[in-house]
């Protein structure tokens, strides 16, 4: 069994390239990387995502497939978008294995995959929306309430915390700077380029759950729920009106 493989890419190249090559370089080793934490974002996303054989999905920022793959097996298409073709070349070769002809490879980046209107029932993602700007991130969620069907879903999983404003968020700062300094050498020079990276938001530019909340409103999503998973991570969803 072989699986579709379709392009989707359009502008700015340049973002679209340097993304591909960051990805590309972080695909053969990307399905060993997984945490604990990691695991269980996933697995509640997979819990609030039960699916229809008509139903079209897409996974925003796929990777090797962690929720494609399973949805794949209940839904009648997933459209798996990745900016990587290696990480989507892992993606079929997975797809394959399993026996799944009905995964999509979408190479394309996220800020400007396209879909047709009221064409899916799911849309997805897990732990890439955070490299998204602010803007995207709202732009992402407003695109997304065009291609989903009245009654159909968004959910999404990723980092969701804030700059240190509130307790909640210096306490799981306090944890991943304390879990890193207990590593030694390494652990201190993750520490000082982490707070590097945080401090002027290059490459993860997570925000609080209610800033989500905000953003699915603001797109008229209803029925906007929120789960925390563990203590950086939590699931947003919501549905596209049933009549608009």
């Amino acid at each position: 069994m072989t699986s579709t493989s379709t392009n989707r890419t359009g502008g700015p190249k340049r973002l679209a390239r340097h993304q591909s090559r960051v990805w590309s370089r972080r695909a053969g080793t990307w399905e060993h990387e997984g945490s604990q934490g990691l695991t269980q974002v996933v697995e509640t996303i997979l819990k609030e995502c039960p699916v229809a054989p008509a139903d079209e999905v897409a996974d925003l920022g796929t990777g090797t497939g962690q929720l494609a793959l399973p949805l794949a097996r209940g839904a009648a298409r997933v459209f798996a978008v990745d900016v990587s073709s290696k990480m989507l070349d892992l993606l079929q070769a997975n797809a394959q294995s399993q026996g799944l002809a009905n995964v999509a490879s979408v190479e394309s980046a996220i800020e400007t995959v396209t879909f047709p209107g009221s064409s899916l029932d799911l849309v997805v993602s897990n732990y890439a929306l955070h490299h998204l700007k602010d803007r995207d991130k709202k732009e992402v969620v407003a695109r997304a309430a065009t291609w989903l069907r009245p009654g159909g879903r968004i959910v999404i999983g990723d980092m969701m915390f804030g700059r240190g404003s509130d307790g909640r968020d210096r306490a799981i700062i306090r944890s991943k700077v304390a879990a890193l300094a207990r590593l030694g050498p390494g652990g201190w020079w993750r520490i000082a380029k982490n707070a590097w990276r945080f401090t002027f938001r290059v490459h993860e530019q997570p925000v609080k759950v209610d800033v989500w909340k905000a953003y699915l409103a603001d797109a008229g999503f209803t029925d906007i729920v929120a789960i925390p998973v563990v203590a950086e991570a939590a699931v947003v969803m919501a549905s596209r009106p049933a009549h608009s």
